[in-house]
């Protein structure tokens, strides 16, 4: 059984608002996974800065 049918098989047979605090948590996994990645974009451009500016001519 793969992760996936494990959860998807757990998560059937959660009362409704159980279903709901999953949804919510990998919603916020997600958000904070995005918010993660553009931190780490950010701080590649800062580092980068001029080096992006001499390419850009």
């Amino acid at each position: 059984m793969t992760l996936a049918d494990k959860l998807l098989q757990d998560f059937k047979e959660l009362p409704e608002e159980k279903k709901r605090q999953v949804i919510d948590f990998v919603e916020f996994l997600r958000a904070k996974q995005q918010q993660e990645l553009e931190q780490m974009m950010d701080t590649v451009i800062a580092e980068n800065k001029e080096a992006f500016l001499e390419l850009a001519k």
